[in-house]
């Protein structure tokens, strides 16, 4: 009988020491302004946070393609660590029009199909370089991220600047996992 409340006691001290370190984050601050037709077009992973459907992805990269609708098609391109070419289409979705920096993509799979995209928007592009040859785009929760760059390779300098900025906005840049150029897309 001494051991259920043992149970439940301790069970309350991992809750309460869990609950301790916990700091709310800020809301996620996106960028003033994005002009999705500049931003339209081929963006290479130079980094990533850690998520399953990129598990086996070497070298990834993104390419928007503006519609008439305001809507922005995307395709994303892996190569694998084995060199295979694993590809996936979706649609983004504007949530934020006095900005274009919130969006929603929903990738047309079956996975995607159930569970749907984040009601805040799964996609905020939080830097953008003005010349649109860098941004930093993530999760309002700070689950997800990625540095894009226009190129595959990204200099040291612009690449700490963004992981900074990154570290600063709560995401935990120490998990950033570096793509590895396997091809020449």
């Amino acid at each position: 009988m001494k051991t259920v409340p043992l149970l439940i006691v301790s069970s309350w001290l991992l809750i309460v020491t869990g609950c301790v370190g916990t700091q709310p984050k800020q809301p996620l601050s996106t960028v003033a302004s994005v002009d999705l037709t500049r931003y339209a077009g081929v963006w290479h992973e130079i980094a990533r946070l850690p998520m399953w459907f990129q598990r086996h992805c070497a070298d990834s990269k993104a390419v928007y393609t503006t519609r008439p609708d305001g809507k922005i098609d995307v395709h994303n391109e892996c190569v694998t660590y084995s060199g295979q070419v694993e590809q996936a289409e979706g649609v983004a979705t504007v949530i934020d029009r006095t900005t274009n920096a919130r969006l929603a993509v929903t990738f047309t799979n079956f996975f995607a199909r159930l569970v749907g995209p984040s009601r805040e928007g799964n996609y905020w592009i939080i830097d953008l370089d003005p010349d649109y040859r860098t941004a930093l785009v993530g999760t309002p929760d700070r689950r997800y991220l990625w540095i894009l760059s226009r190129t595959q390779r990204l200099d040291e300098t612009t690449y700490q600047h963004l992981v900074d900025k990154a570290q600063q906005l709560g995401f935990p840049v120490s998990d950033l996992i570096k793509s590895k150029p396997l091809s020449a897309s």
